[in-house]
């Protein structure tokens, strides 16, 4: 997997998943910026699913405009984001 780093614009996989996730489905699809890695933990949703020996994979805190999420707001959402519910994502025109 690629580590991602503080200010790279991420965009979380719009999945739904069979099971638990602690990927919460108001960001799903959405994209965000990395703020801080909160270093490497087993991925909840194996730990959950009772996998015996869960991935462990770092651990991102990642901030979405409050506006791109619910259509309103001037104030930033974080959320604490395993690597594998992440995928990178293009830089619009407007980021060069």
């Amino acid at each position: 997997m690629t580590e991602f780093r503080a200010g790279e614009r991420v965009r979380v996989r719009a999945t739904d998943p069979v099971g638990h996730t602690r990927a919460p489905r108001y960001v799903r699809g959405h994209t965000g910026r990395i703020v801080e890695t909160q270093g490497r933990w087993e991925l909840a949703d194996e730990v959950a699913a009772g996998v015996a020996a869960p991935r462990v994979e770092p651990v991102y805190t990642v901030a979405f405009a409050a506006r791109d999420l619910w259509g309103t707001g001037a104030h930033e959402v974080t959320v604490d984001l395993w690597e594998s519910y992440l995928e990178k994502t293009e830089r619009t025109r407007d980021e060069r």
